[in-house]
This record gives C-alpha cells, structure tokens and sequence, in this order.
C-alpha cells in the first residue's frame, strides 16, 4: 500500500484527491493535509461580499466528504519538506502543524511515497504597506471572511450614500506584481449593482486601478475575442463595459502604501499620485506560503526545490530569456518536480517559468506588470491530469501519463457583473490557450474558434447554474465525477 499525502485542499488539491479518493482509495491511502476544515467556492466570495451570498453557500465542511472516498483529513498546514527522509525516517516526509483546537499546535512528521504540494498562495497583504483588512486600510474578497467584511463595509457606505453624502470606491489591485485581477475586475461591476439596486449610484464616483498594461490584460497579455461576428482586442471589450457603468480607470499602477482614506501609487511612466477613497478592495499580490525542504543530512535545500516567489519548482523552462524568446514550450506539463520524481505542484503552488504579459519596469526600477493567473478551470485540469498520472505510476508506470500544459488548454471565465435572476447580467470569455501559442495561431496566438466574449444575462443564469454544479461536484453527489471540471 502506498502513501499519497496531497498538501491543500482548494480547487486543485480537492480535485486531485477526490479522483484518486475514487479510483485507489480502497487500495492506497490517500491523506489530504489543510489548514482549514472547509472548502471554499472562491469564485462566489464576490456575490458574498456584496451580500448576495451567505458564507454557507460558499463553504462546506471538509472532512465528512472524504470519508465518502476513503481520504484520511488532517487540519493542519504545512511546515517543511524532507524529500530524502532523515537520520529518523527512512521515508520521505513533510512535517505539519495542526490548526485543529484539539491538537493546535502540535506537529507531526508524515510520510509518504507520493507528495502533491497544492498549498496555494499566501495573500501578500505585506508587500505593500497598510493593504488588507488586517491591519490596513482595504477590504478583500479573498476569504469568506474577508468578504463578509467588505460587504459589511460596503452597506456602510450605501447607508451613508442614502444619506445624502457621496462616497469613491476604489478597486483593483494592491501591488505592481498582482495577479487575479479577474476577481477584482468582476467585484467593482457587483458593487456597480448593488449601488443602482440600492438607488445611490449617482452619489458614487468608481474607479479601477490596476497593474495592467491596458484594460483586458489579466494577465495573458491581452487578448483578442470574437464578439459578435469580428475580432476586437480585450482593451475595447473592458472599456466599453466600464464606459457604458459611468466607470473610471488608471492602469500601469502600483500602489506603493496605503494611509486611511488615501492611496500611493506610482505609474510606469515613473510618476508618483495620490488617491483619495472612502472603501476600496484591492486584491493582494500571492507568493510561495513558506515551506521549507532540508535534504538526508539536515541541510536547507529550499533555494534548490522552491523558484524565490517560494512557488513550487516543476517541469518547466527557467532558463532567463528575453520576451521575444517566450514559448508555450516553457510551460510544465507533468508537474512533477525535476529531482524528486515522486512530488508534484499544482494549482498556485507551481511556480510559473515567466510571466504571460510582458514585464514592464517603470524608470525608478518598479515592475508594474501582472503575474500569470493559474487559478479556476486550469487548476482544475492540472489536479485532474496529476490524479491520473499518479493513478497510472500506482499500476506500474514509470512516469506520469498525463499532461496538461497551459499552452495547450482554455480556459472559461464568467464574471458577473450584477446577482438577480432577470437583471442580473455575466461578461462571459472564453480563451485557448491561455499561453499564447505564436507558432499554432501566428496572427493573434489563440484560435479566434475558441476564443470569445459577450456580455447579457444568459452569462449570469450560467454562472449562477455553475455555482451550485461545482459545489455539487465538490460534495462528491451522486454522478459528480461525469460533471465537467
């Protein structure tokens, strides 16, 4: 029997353990290592917080759902790495600490033939002084939490807009290096709704900011759509969106510090301005959540197993080059760590070879350019493809049997842009690849089939259709597996 510990249990980590929960359950033991007990639908922490969601329709406790498939929960998070074993243990194993209050504190060293690391990101609130609703100045939707707090202070202001006084949201990203900036983008359109719905949103001034080089960015470096019949770029389909809400929007930013009421930011063309606000949600930028690898002898290898960001190092080109030199062929495919052929990054906790958009520095030295996003369907599909690749090495194979390169897959995004059943409406985009393939596509690097965008209430029905399809699959009802990732 072997021993797979899998190290997170959000969109990849639960994926990837409810498929071989299914297929070795029986015969393997299968041990799901997270912090927190529930798992959390992200993509709908934007409806709660703007108090069109509870955090129960979000959340779900973990545990009870993986004993459905024979998966071992510990609450705990991870510490550290021994991909060689110790003086102690002649296995490989992870130390963790479990956050559970019946044994908070405590650690433990567990072994395993297999490691998946899909720990995620840790929220950088940090890098950029008084972000963040923990000591600073701004609210997030990153957590159920976190957005029950925005919505909390987001009712705040609609109460004073009825008031009479006028108030300026200020939404985006908090850092020149963010990625997610879909997240963002689809919460400011929810806030527009919400004003109108509460009939203040002439007495409200909205403003995007972010580290995009143009509207549309997120991350992929633009994007051209098929949007009624012809080809328009990503910059035209966002700006007619903010346009037609009576919308503001400064790109090319980074906000250096926030004060009370107050933000910083300097521009890539190296200018520094200032902005007043009165609630603003800006979106963290992620980085590696700290684990550390020691190797037989007890030495730190982190630097060897770990890219700086403290992302998971995997099958990819890191090899510097300069933009023009960028490839689909520097992406990783299997996941598997280069050393250790037994660990596997997935999800967030991969690191990426390069970013998708180009890096741009301002003349003070700053990158204001946004990271690759891997989070949604891609996360998905990686956890799906490491559950059968790991499934198959179980039987016998020598190496993993399943690839899921992001310069080979799409991805769909569905952002709402106003919760309620008949008006209620969802800008819809679909992509492939999400790394640009020049050599496939020379013209635009996507296949413009494949690769559209529209806006209307169709869009928000299947969001909201999604929502509960996702969560079902995630609860592991009856027929989940056959459901789409």
């Amino acid at each position: 029997m072997a021993r797979i510990v899998i190290l997170g249990a959000g969109i990849s980590g639960h994926t990837t353990a409810r498929y071989l929960g299914k297929w070795v359950g029986k015969k393997h033991q299968i041990i799901v290592v997270s912090p927190n007990s529930k798992w959390n639908w992200i993509p709908s922490n934007i409806w709660v917080g703007v108090g069109e969601m509870t955090e129960r329709q979000v959340t779900f406790e973990l545990a009870p759902i993986y004993k459905k498939i024979n998966v071992d929960f510990r609450q705990a998070k991870a510490l550290s790495i021994n991909p060689e074993g110790d003086a102690e243990h002649a296995s490989p194993f992870v130390t963790v600490e479990y956050t559970e209050m019946s044994r908070a504190g405590q650690t433990e060293a567990i072994e395993y033939d297999y490691l998946v690391n899909a720990t995620g990101p840790k929220l950088n609130f940090g890098a950029t002084p008084g972000l963040g609703p923990e000591g600073g100045h701004t609210v997030s939707v990153c957590t159920p939490g976190h957005a029950l707090e925005a919505n909390s202070q987001l009712q705040k202001n609609i109460e004073a807009m009825k008031a009479g006084e006028e108030r300026t949201f200020v939404i985006g990203t908090g850092h020149g290096m963010c990625t997610c900036q879909g997240a963002a983008f689809e919460y400011i359109y929810n806030v527009d709704h919400a004003l109108r719905e509460a009939g203040v949103r002439e007495r409200a001034r909205l403003v995007w900011i972010s580290n995009e080089y143009e509207l549309g960015d997120f991350g992929m470096g633009g994007v051209h759509i098929t949007r009624g019949g012809y080809v328009t770029n990503g910059k035209v389909f966002a700006e007619s969106l903010m346009v037609e809400r009576g919308m503001e929007w400064i790109t090319r930013a980074h906000i250096t510090k926030i004060e009370p009421g107050k933000i910083h930011y300097e521009l890539l063309d190296g200018t520094y301005h200032e902005l007043d606000f009165d609630f603003s949600m800006l979106i963290p930028p992620f980085s590696g959540v700290g684990l550390k690898a020691f190797d037989k002898s007890g030495a730190d290898i982190t630097d060897q197993i770990f890219a700086p960001n403290g992302f998971m190092k995997v099958d990819a080109d890191y090899a510097p080059k300069p933009f023009e030199e960028w490839s689909k062929a520097d992406w990783p495919r299997t996941y598997q760590t280069p050393k250790y052929k037994n660990m596997f990054a997935i999800g967030i906790a991969f690191a990426p070879p390069h970013p998708i958009s180009k890096v741009m520095k301002s003349p003070n030295g700053t990158q204001i350019s946004p990271t690759p996003p891997r989070t949604g369907m891609p996360s998905a599909s990686i956890g799906k493809a490491v559950a059968e690749s790991l499934r198959d090495m179980l039987k016998g194979a020598p190496e993993p049997t399943h690839s899921a390169s992001m310069g080979e897959m799409g991805a769909a995004c569905l952002a709402s842009t106003g919760s309620d059943i008949f008006n209620g409406t969802a800008a819809t985009m679909t992509v492939f690849p999400v790394v640009p393939d020049y050599e496939t596509y020379p013209e635009y690097g996507r296949d413009m089939n494949l690769t559209f965008g529209e806006i209307g209430l169709a869009g928000h029905w299947m969001k909201y259709i999604l929502h509960h399809v996702f969560i079902y699959q995630a609860k592991l009802r009856p027929g989940w597996s056959i459901l789409p990732d």
